[in-house]
C-alpha cells in the first residue's frame, strides 16, 4: 500500500488512540494546558458577547491557544474532506446495516445518513427530536458535567480525576440507552 493510499483509508485503532493519547502529555508538558473542546465555544462567547454577561466574564485571552487548538481541527476535518475523502462506503456491521434497513435507512456513504439528516427532514418532528432536542440535551449534558467526553475521558481520566471517571460513566452509559432504546423508538414514527 502506497502512502497515498494509506492517507486515504481509516487509520486502525492502535495508531489513532496512541496519537490521541499523546496530546495529554503534550498539553501539560507545553504549558499546563488541558484538553478540551466544549470549553472553546465559552471562550468564543466571552470575545464576541457584550461584557455584561458574569458567566463570560474572565480573561478569555489566556485561553486563546485553545481557539486555535480548534480552528486546527475545522482545517485539519477540510483538508481531509477535500483531499483525503475515501469514496468506499463506510463498513458497518451486518447486523447494524440490517437493523438501519428495517427502518429505511439504506444510505451509508457518510457518515451521517441522508434520509436522517437533511434540510426536509429537519423541520418533520422525527428531525426536530434528533438534531434540535439531541444539541440541546449534548449542550446541557456538556455544561452540566462541566466538560465534554473528550475533556473527561481523554484528559479527566489521564489525570485520574474521580468526577471525570463519572461522567465518562454516565456518557456511555446514556449513549448506549440512547443507541438502543431511545433512537429505535425515534425511527419508527
Amino acid at each position: 500500500m502506497s502512502f497515498s493510499e494509506w492517507l486515504h483509508e481509516p487509520w486502525p485503532w492502535y495508531v489513532a488512540g496512541p496519537l490521541i493519547g499523546l496530546i495529554v502529555p503534550l498539553l501539560l508538558i507545553i504549558g499546563n494546558k488541558p484538553f478540551g473542546i466544549s470549553s472553546s465555544l465559552r471562550h468564543i462567547c466571552a470575545a464576541c458577547l457584550p461584557s455584561g454577561i458574569p458567566y463570560f466574564k474572565y480573561n478569555w485571552k489566556h485561553e486563546s491557544w485553545n481557539l486555535f487548538f480548534v480552528a486546527g481541527i475545522i482545517i485539519g476535518g477540510a483538508i481531509t474532506a477535500l483531499w483525503f475523502n475515501n469514496p468506499k462506503p463506510i463498513l458497518l456491521n451486518p447486523i447494524l446495516v440490517g437493523q438501519f434497513q428495517q427502518q429505511g435507512i439504506t444510505n451509508f456513504r457518510g457518515l451521517l445518513p441522508p434520509q436522517l439528516f437533511n434540510w426536509n427532514n429537519l423541520f418533520s418532528a422525527q428531525g426536530f427530536l434528533l438534531v434540535v432536542v439531541g444539541g440541546f440535551l449534548v449542550g446541557f449534558g456538556t455544561r452540566y458535567a462541566g466538560g465534554c467526553t473528550s475533556g473527561h475521558s481523554i484528559m479527566g481520566l489521564s489525570n485520574l480525576q474521580w468526577p471525570s471517571l463519572v461522567a465518562t460513566a454516565c456518557f456511555m452509559a446514556g449513549g448506549f440507552v440512547t443507541a438502543n432504546l431511545i433512537i429505535p423508538i425515534i425511527l419508527k414514527w
